[in-house]
């Protein structure tokens, strides 16, 4: 594998890959800073591997080896150590470009910014995915690929964007204390056809509140249309290159997904954008046709131009019968060609197929982690060094996965749930339901459920947590009971810091009592 953080390929390539890896706000307190060191969403395990890798197999699977991996600044040494030390093994045809870019937690950019910034580096057609897609097998990237191929060389299309059907969470598992799960924005769009025709967006909420709005021209041109609020953006869109040019137009537009793709569809239908836009998003030099290629083909049929001047003309002979059937170049005039459709579309992937997801909040993530319990062909450690980690005595369901390096005591019992990388878990703890990410140390006596501890957490002995949340080294004290929490160092650190000046103050009243009896 190449690894280039600064020169691009010289070479043309058909697709360039655009992943996007940000700071993950909303899997927070997860990718929050465990001290100095930051915690990269994209390299948060989903079962035991680094979310990113799936996106990335999904990539190379398809043939894809340009990619462009965008991520923030503070995060460029743990990606760089990470795709130096691991993908380089794990996906050797990628050539994986590392682009970082300075944003702050509080001033993040949206994913239109970050194109217009790094359009210099996206010379041909792109797909754009994020870092936290986990597509199921069922659904094959070369099958959109194909779909933008042969829509794009057909009739004019510029993009193709990819929904998969949400599924229904378990029952108990959403927590109102871990965030509102966003609600599936409604679509409109034609089946048969794979066409994506309507986004709806935050103001169009807002502005007709529980109506929803259509133009006539979509409804005209497209009478077999269905409106469903079933379907969840993947965030994944195969585009032109052109498509980059009408982006540097709309510089006021910041989200892809919430204000250029519905803006995008809206050519298909309206003729005055269509007009507008048609010269940038798909120019004559770019527009790949077949039109010329059929003309003279002796299988072409005559236009209907062709048959009603024959008809006018009169009878004729079988050689100016073949000639009218199969024009010359001199001959043939734009009036058959057939414009650009600049459609956008869809692949529509049902919950029926496979399950499909996003890791985009802790809600998807937890889901995840789950979906793969019991998928993989063994859920502990095969190779005698790791196996001996666990004592015998130990209870642990076939539907939970330890990983390497992973210690385990007597008497410990652990049901459906993740285990990281060299976590060490104590005796006679209860483990049901949980994601416990690397290096996390359960004392003696604990009991957990439903949690996802960050990297490095510390549970102490006998204590009891429920459907809670940790950052990154936070430290659970002894016989602690907590539920439904988002646990933060930052409040953590803050009651220390309280008792500490409690204590301090109990220490000047004593000594103000001990002056007084000295008076």
């Amino acid at each position: 594998m190449d690894f280039d953080e600064s020169s691009s390929s010289s070479l043309t390539r058909e697709f360039i890959a655009v992943v996007l890896a940000g700071f993950g706000h909303e899997l927070s307190p997860l990718t929050s800073d465990q001290g100095e060191e930051p915690s990269p969403k994209a390299l948060l395990p989903i079962a035991n591997k680094p979310m990113l890798e799936y996106p990335l197999s999904w990539l190379e699977k398809s043939g894809v080896s340009d990619v462009l991996l965008i991520c923030p600044t503070s995060h460029r040494s743990a990606m760089s150590n990470y795709i130096q030390s691991d993908v380089s093994s794990v996906f050797p045809t990628l050539r994986i470009d590392l682009q970082p870019y300075e944003e702050s937690r509080d001033m993040a950019d949206g994913t239109c910014t970050l194109l217009r910034h790094f359009s210099s580096r996206i010379q041909s057609d792109f797909i754009l995915l994020p870092c936290d897609f986990v597509p199921p097998p069922s659904l094959s990237l070369a099958h959109l690929l194909n779909k933008f191929r042969t829509e794009t060389t057909h009739d004019g299309s510029i993009a193709t964007a990819c929904f998969y059907e949400a599924h229904k969470p378990d029952k108990g598992v959403t927590m109102e204390e871990w965030g509102i799960q966003p609600t599936n924005p409604p679509i409109v769009f034609e089946e048969k056809k794979g066409t994506l025709l309507y986004v709806d967006t935050v103001d169009d909420a807002d502005k007709n509140g529980e109506d929803f709005e259509l133009r006539m021209s979509l409804l005209t041109q497209h009478p077999r249309t269905r409106l469903s609020s079933n379907f969840r953006d993947s965030h994944v869109y195969v585009c032109k290159r052109t498509v980059l040019d009408a982006l540097s137009q709309k510089e006021h537009l910041d989200s892809f997904r919430e204000e250029f793709i519905p803006w995008l569809c809206k050519p298909q239908y309206q003729r005055t954008r269509r007009e507008k836009y048609s010269s940038v998003l798909s120019p004559v030099t770019n527009n790949i046709s077949l039109g010329q290629a059929l003309k003279h083909s002796t299988l072409h049929a005559p236009s209907h131009t062709d048959r009603l001047r024959h008809f006018t003309e009169g009878t004729e002979t079988d050689d100016e019968h073949l000639r009218s059937v199969v024009p010359s170049p001199v001959e043939q005039d734009d009036e058959d060609a057939v414009p650009p459709s600049l459609r956008v579309g869809l692949v529509a992937h049902r919950a029926s197929a496979g399950f499909a997801s996003r890791a985009n909040n802790l809600h998807a993530y937890l889901e995840l982690n789950r979906f793969f319990l019991g998928q993989t062909p063994y859920s502990l450690p095969s190779d005698p060094e790791n196996r001996s980690l666990i004592d015998q005595k130990a209870q642990i369901s076939a539907d939970s996965v330890i990983g390497r390096s992973t210690r385990v005591e007597e008497r410990a019992s652990i049901k459906r749930s993740v285990i990281g990388k060299h976590c060490v878990i104590g005796k006679m703890t209860k483990i049901v339901g949980c994601v416990l990410l690397d290096h996390c140390v359960i004392a003696d006596g604990a009991k957990l459920d439903g949690c996802i501890l960050g990297a490095g957490t510390k549970v102490g002995t006998k204590a009891d947590l429920s459907r809670c949340v940790t950052q990154p080294g936070y430290d659970v004290p002894a016989g602690e009971s907590l539920k439904h929490e988002k646990l933060e160092v930052s409040d953590w650190t803050a009651h220390e810091t309280s008792a500490s000046e409690d204590q301090d103050s109990d220490d000047d009243e004593d000594d103000e009592s001990t002056e007084e009896e000295s008076d």
